[in-house]
């Protein structure tokens, strides 16, 4: 598929992932340095997944997350300051300050949660797929799960039911290369989670998931696909995180070579969309450099709202437990 892309959706598209590429490094340091409390699992280097699938759908569409999950939720319309909140633990995060890094959550954007568990997703955007069916509500749910994720018993569950029923669903794969630490060749027979798409009915799809257009375009066939009635397809993005499993420098392990990363980086998807914004005369270079300048203002300005705000009573520690 080739489509022509309009200046606004481009614009949008960057917008979306400079939005988190900044806020995704801001936190990761402020975790290093002892301001924000937990573990934090940046979505740096995948930005194009995010940005390129995120501007098919509306709030009343449905997305499930990962346990890196913040990029996924800023792309979809999230908030600094709820965020920045819910990092620091304070009631006006967008869990209360319950939910933390990995479990943010919010029904009026569509987003049925972040996930802790490696293939928790899968089987919560199914059923919300089948809702939908059901309900011929024309909504479409998309699951975003890493390659690991898909040795998991859940997505294979969830992809059955998913391609027998022809729901509503787009299954991306954000493949990393990496299941935590260890690499794709050493945890799946497989190059290509794409190809197990076929045992399950559907299209398997595989994406440059540093392109955020080409993103754009593989999802939009997806989208449509879903919303049709067509069923379901597995999109499986080719991404990189730039930095380690938690936080920014790392914990000094030795599983990627420097080499490696470095290679990852001169495809940053980020600066790969400045250079076709650039030469397709759609931005110039002072107005990218706004773009940024003005993200960089609102993530000062969420993490002033989180550091003002207050803690959750200790009284309120058995409420939203339960739907």
């Amino acid at each position: 598929m080739s489509t022509q892309i309009s200046n606004d959706t481009l614009i949008d598209m960057h917008r979306r992932m400079v939005r988190i590429r900044l806020f995704e490094e801001t936190a990761g340091k402020m975790m290093e340095d002892g301001k924000i409390p937990g573990a934090l699992h940046l979505y740096v280097g995948e930005e194009a997944v995010a940005g390129g699938v995120m501007v098919h759908l509306s709030d009343e569409d449905q997305i499930t997350s990962t346990h890196r999950g913040h990029g996924h939720l800023i792309a979809k319309g999230g908030e600094f300051d709820q965020m920045f909140a819910e990092l620091y633990g304070r009631s006006t995060g967008y869990c209360k300050g319950k939910g933390g890094s990995m479990h943010i959550s919010n029904m009026e954007l569509g987003i049925l949660g972040a996930n802790g568990i490696v293939g928790g997703g899968p089987p919560i955007a199914m059923g919300a797929a089948f809702g939908n069916k059901f309900l011929k509500n024309n909504k479409v749910a998309v699951c975003f799960f890493g390659d690991g994720a898909s040795n998991e018993g859940s997505f294979h569950e969830a992809a059955n039911m998913a391609g027998l029923y022809k729901l509503p669903v787009v299954f991306v794969c954000e493949n990393n290369g990496f299941g935590e630490y260890t690499p794709q060749a050493n945890h799946q027979a497989i190059v290509d989670v794409a190809d197990r798409a076929a045992g399950y009915g559907m299209p398997g799809v595989i994406v440059d998931g540093m392109d955020a257009v080409a993103v754009y375009e593989a999802a939009g066939e997806a989208v449509d696909r879903a919303r049709s009635g067509k069923g379901p397809t597995l999109l499986e993005c080719k991404t990189y995180r730039f930095f380690d499993h938690v936080g920014v420098r790392g914990m000094g392990l030795t599983y990627r070579s420097d080499e490696e990363v470095e290679r990852w980086k001169k495809r940053d998807p980020i600066l790969l969309m400045e250079e076709r914004l650039l030469e397709q005369k759609v931005l110039s270079a002072e107005q990218i450099k706004a773009v940024h300048d003005i993200t960089s203002e609102e993530v000062l300005a969420g993490i002033k709202f989180a550091e003002e705000s207050p803690f959750p009573d200790p009284s309120s520690l058995t409420e939203d437990v339960y739907a």
